[in-house]
């Protein structure tokens, strides 16, 4: 997947931590194509070296890392993967761990290093601002509140893990995820998991379908990364929505889905949210309940979307 993009106008010395998921093969690729040097923490060096060529310095854990070696720019990516299996409390700590005590540890790391990296740019989700009524049509900028549950609760803690990087004299920009939608031909990201009812004839609809989904496309996630290692270090500062500028319904984004398919009917077959609830437990909330999240002040420091609009993207993904 190429896209026209320009992280700095030198070459970067960038750690990556997440590099193999999703979205940062597509950002490490990237990065590669322009002639910034990875250094890349990953669990499994041997994929790490396949996916992404041996230009690539991979290691298993920050002690492996000189505090000598310098890098510019780091973006922490890393989590488990939030949508799976039941959030049992064996889970919920998987997942605390691998974005919580990753970060944390990162910070470390960065408060040893002799030369500190101008920008750290680290991942969260909008998760952190909970769930929102159906009836409820306020937009939620940065500013908006967070919430007493888990998919909340676990964002607040991850971002408060990367703040104290701003002690040791970094800027920290945190990029609150919406649902990134990538190219389906590599089966990666949420959006083969949505039109698989489509698929098979089924309308793909949740509950009532009157959920906000907010999503970005991946061009777009990595158009905002290059953007603010591009911005002034004083501007990068601070919390930023990457979402894309229109959120919807979810049966108006399925509707989208099934035209961006090339499908002129579906069963009009909605999921229940009854057996939602029953299947995945307290993870159902994710999917039956939305957030109307809108990227205020990504657009005000001058960025300007691919995608702006879910058909366009749409057809972008299910077309490559």
């Amino acid at each position: 997947m190429t896209f026209d993009l320009r992280f700095a106008e030198q070459p970067q010395r960038v750690l990556v931590t997440g590099g193999t998921g999703f979205i940062g093969t597509a950002l490490c690729r990237a990065l590669l194509r322009q002639g910034h040097a990875i250094t890349l923490l990953t669990r499994n060096p041997a994929k790490a070296t396949a996916l992404l060529g041996s230009s690539v310095s991979a290691i298993q854990d920050f002690r492996e890392l000189d505090p000598a070696t310098p890098f510019d720019v780091v973006v922490n990516l890393a989590g488990e993967p939030i949508v799976g299996p039941r959030w049992t409390q064996a889970r919920k700590a998987v997942l605390h761990g691998s974005r919580v005590d990753l970060t944390r540890s990162l910070v470390e790391w960065i408060a040893r290093a002799r030369s500190k990296p101008r920008l750290m740019i680290s991942g969260s989700a909008i998760g952190y601002y909970g769930v929102q009524s159906v009836d409820d049509q306020h937009a939620l900028s940065e500013d908006a509140p967070a919430q007493n549950i888990f998919m909340s609760e676990i964002c607040q803690a991850w971002e408060s893990s990367a703040q104290a990087v701003r002690q040791l004299g970094v800027t920290l920009a945190i990029l609150r995820l919406g649902i990134v939608l990538g190219p389906c031909s590599v089966g990666q990201g949420a959006l083969p998991k949505m039109l698989l009812p489509l698929r098979f004839g089924l309308s793909g609809v949740l509950g009532q379908g009157q959920q906000c989904v907010s999503w970005v496309h991946l061009a777009d996630v990595l158009g905002a990364i290059a953007h603010l290692m591009r911005l002034p270090d004083g501007q990068a500062q601070g919390v930023f929505n990457l979402t894309a500028p229109q959120p919807l319904g979810q049966r108006q984004f399925m509707k989208l889905a099934t035209q961006a398919l090339g499908r002129r009917w579906t069963l009009p077959i909605a999921a229940p949210a009854p057996i939602l609830q029953a299947l995945l437990g307290e993870q159902a909330s994710l999917l039956l309940q939305g957030q109307r999240v809108v990227p205020t002040r990504l657009l005000s420091s001058g960025y300007h979307f691919a995608f702006p609009q879910l058909l366009p993207a749409l057809k972008d993904c299910v077309g490559r």
